[in-house]
C-alpha cells in the first residue's frame, strides 16, 4: 500500500479475496514472522501460508464445517493458528477468537462462558487443543446451546496433504456478508458477539492505513492477543490486508520477558505497534538494563497507544526510559476505537506525538473543559487525535443534543465501518445504535477537531452532583508507594443517609504489617484529598485479587461486589 493509498483505493471485495491476492502476487514476501523466546522465529510466506490454509480448509471439510458456521478458535501462541484462522474463512465460515483458558481458572467457570456464548451467538463449532477436550465434553449435553462438536485438527497434523492438489472453492460471498465474531470482553463469560462485515472490515483497515500513511516499506510487531480487536484488527488484519509482515510475540512470554518487544523491534527492524496504555508503564518498571544491550529503536515509526485511556504520565515514562536506545517523541501517538466501530475511530497524526491539554479538574467534572493556570489542580488529557476517513464523531448531552467544543458528553459515531449489530440480541443492537450513530457509552470532549476520552459513562461517580472520574482517583493511588502499579479501582457505592454515592477504593499491596496498612490508607486518603476527592473507604487486597476482564481491563463492578462482600475496609 503506498501512501497515495486512499478510500478510491479500497476494493469493493470480501477479505479473502484480498488476501488471496497478496499470495498469488507475492508468494515469497513474507506475511507473518511468529516469535518464540526458546526458538528461532517462524516464517511464514505469503505462498506457504496459504498452502498450508487449503490443507487445513481440506481437513476442516471432511470434519464438518461449512459456509456460515461459527467457529470459535482457542490456541495458545502457535503457528499452526494462522493457516488454521485463514482455513475457516476459505471455507467461508465465520471465525472468532477466543482466550485459550488459563490454568488457574475452573473448568465450571470457563464452561460457563462458553455455554453463555453458545447460547447468545449460536457457536457452531470450538477448534482447539486436544487438551481441552475432557474440560469441554460436558458441553455437548447442554440442549441449550448450539456447539455440534469440537475439532482438534493440530492432532495428527503432519499428515495434511501437500501436493498441492486442494479442491477447495471460496463460496460466493459479497462485501456485505458477515466476515468474523467479535466477542466484547468480560469477566464472567463473552456474552456479547460484534458481527463484523467484509466491507466494515476492509474499510476500517484501509483508513487506518491511509491515517498513519502506511507503505511497503512497513513491519508490524504486537504481543497483543488475537482475541482482543486491537491485536486481531489492529495488527493482523491489517497486516494481512494491506500486505506488510507482522511480527507476532507470545502474549504470556512477553509478560514474562517484556523485553521480547523491543527484541523483536531491533532484529526486525519494527516500524509500527498497537499498545494498551498499562505497556507502557509495564516495560518502562520492568525492562531491565541488562536486557537492552544491542537495543536499537530507531526504526520505529509510530506506537499507537489505544484499547483504554491514555495517560500522559504513562508515555513520558516510557519515553524517558526508553529514548537512549532511539525512541522518537513524535512517534507517541494515540486512537480511539471499538469493536463495534470495527476497531479504530480516531488517530494520531504520524510524525506529531498526540497532543495535551491541561485543564482544572473541577470545572472538567461540572462537564466544562477550562484552560488550567499556574497553581490550579489540573488534569493532563491526551488527545486520541482526529477521525479517520468515513468516521464522524459528536459529542451529546443526556438527552442526545449536540453539545459545541469544550463541553464533556457522550461520544456518538458514524462510520462507513459500523457493526451490524450483536449477533442474536436485537435489544442490546437497539440500545447502542440509533438512526445510524452508534452511542458509545464513552465520556470525551473535542477541542480544535481532535476528540479526548476521558472515561467510561457508567464508571462516573457522582457524589452531591459532583461527576468524579474513578481513573483520576486511580492514578493518583497508583504512583503512591506501597500500592502495587496498575492494580487499583475506584468506585461508588450509593449512601442512603447521605442520599448520594461515596468514594471507595481497592488497591493491592504487598504489606502484611497492620501499622504499615494503616500508612498506606492514610497516604490513599492524602492523595484523594490532592485531586479534591474524600475517598470513604479503602480496601487493601493481596496481589493478584483484583479480577480482570479477557481484554485485560478491571472490572470494576465484579470487584465492587467482591470487595463488600469480602474484604475489610478503613
Amino acid at each position: 500500500m503506498s501512501r497515495e493509498s486512499g478510500s478510491s483505493r479500497i476494493p469493493n471485495d470480501v477479505v479473502w479475496n484480498c488476501w488471496k491476492g497478496h499470495a498469488e502476487t507475492n508468494p515469497d514476501r513474507e506475511a507473518i514472522i511468529h516469535w518464540n523466546a526458546k526458538l528461532p522465529p517462524f516464517r511464514w510466506t505469503w505462498g506457504k501460508l496459504f498452502e498450508r490454509a487449503y490443507s487445513y480448509a481440506n481437513k476442516l471439510k471432511e470434519l464438518g464445517i461449512a459456509k456460515g458456521d461459527v467457529c470459535a478458535i482457542m490456541f495458545r501462541h502457535h503457528k499452526e493458528f494462522y493457516p488454521l484462522y485463514l482455513a475457516v474463512i476459505t471455507l467461508g465460515a465465520l471465525p472468532s477468537v477466543l482466550h485459550y483458558p488459563n490454568p488457574k481458572l475452573h473448568p465450571d467457570k470457563f464452561r460457563q462462558g462458553l455455554q453463555g456464548m453458545a447460547r447468545h451467538s449460536g457457536l457452531d463449532w470450538i477448534i482447539t487443543e486436544q487438551e481441552l477436550k475432557s474440560i469441554l465434553h460436558p458441553l455437548l449435553d447442554d440442549q441449550e446451546n448450539t456447539i455440534r462438536g469440537f475439532l482438534f485438527p493440530l492432532t495428527g497434523g503432519n499428515n495434511l496433504p501437500t501436493d498441492g492438489t486442494f479442491h477447495i472453492i471460496h463460496p460466493p460471498t459479497t462485501p456485505d456478508s458477515p466476515c468474523f465474531l467479535q466477542h466484547s470482553s468480560g469477566t464472567t463469560g463473552l456474552q456479547k458477539a460484534v458481527v463484523i462485515s467484509n466491507r466494515a472490515i476492509l474499510q476500517n483497515v484501509y483508513h487506518i492505513c491511509e491515517s498513519i500513511l502506511l507503505t511497503n516499506e512497513d513491519r508490524v510487531v504486537s504481543w497483543l492477543p488475537l482475541y482482543h480487536d486491537m491485536g486481531l484488527i489492529c495488527a493482523l488484519y491489517l497486516s494481512l490486508t494491506c500486505g506488510v509482515p507482522i511480527v507476532q510475540i507470545d502474549p504470556f512470554e512477553w509478560v514474562t520477558i517484556p523485553s521480547l518487544f523491543m527484541e523483536a523491534i531491533s532484529r526486525e527492524k519494527g516500524t509500527l505497534a498497537f499498545l494498551p496504555n498499562f505497556a507502557y508503564n509495564f516495560m518502562a518498571d520492568r525492562i531491565q538494563e541488562e536486557d537492552l544491550k544491542s537495543i536499537r529503536l530507531d526504526s520505529v515509526r509510530i506506537l499507537i497507544s489505544g484499547g483504554e485511556q491514555v495517560r500522559a504520565d504513562s508515555l513520558d515514562k516510557f519515553y524517558r526510559r526508553f529514548s537512549r536506545y532511539g525512541l522518537k517523541r513524535e512517534a507517541l501517538a494515540a486512537l480511539y476505537g471499538l469493536a463495534e466501530a470495527t476497531a479504530a475511530v480516531t488517530m494520531t497524526p504520524p510524525g506529531v506525538e498526540a497532543r495535551r491539554v491541561a485543564v482544572k479538574r473541577e470545572e472538567l467534572a461540572r462537564g466544562f473543559v477550562v484552560p488550567a493556570e499556574v497553581g490550579d489542580n489540573a488534569r493532563i488529557c491526551v488527545s486520541s487525535g482526529f477521525p479517520i476517513s468515513g468516521c464522524e464523531l459528536r459529542i451529546v448531552d443526556e438527552n442526545g443534543e449536540d453539545l459545541p467544543e469544550g463541553r464533556v458528553g457522550e461520544v456518538v459515531i458514524r462510520s462507513v465501518s459500523l457493526f451490524d449489530g450483536y449477533r442474536n440480541d436485537p435489544e442490546k443492537t437497539a440500545e447502542v445504535l440509533r438512526d445510524g450513530w452508534l452511542f458509545s457509552g464513552d465520556y470525551g470532549f473535542s477541542i480544535g477537531g481532535e476528540y479526548y476520552i476521558i472515561s467510561r459513562k457508567k464508571d462516573i461517580i457522582i457524589v452531591a452532583g459532583r461527576n468524579l472520574y474513578p481513573e483520576d482517583i486511580e492514578n493518583a493511588v497508583g504512583q503512591l508507594e506501597g500500592v502495587i502499579p496498575g492494580r487499583v479501582i475506584a468506585f461508588g457505592i450509593g449512601d442512603d443517609e447521605l442520599g448520594t454515592e461515596k468514594v471507595c477504593l481497592v488497591a493491592e499491596t504487598n504489606v502484611e504489617l497492620e501499622e504499615e496498612k494503616r500508612n498506606i490508607r492514610m497516604k490513599i486518603r492524602e492523595a484523594g484529598v490532592g485531586i479534591e476527592v474524600t475517598i470513604s473507604r479503602i480496601y487493601l487486597a493481596p496481589p493478584r485479587w483484583l479480577i480482570k476482564s479477557s481484554s485485560g481491563k478491571h472490572s470494576r463492578k465484579v470487584n465492587c461486589d467482591r470487595a463488600v462482600a469480602s474484604l475489610e475496609w478503613g
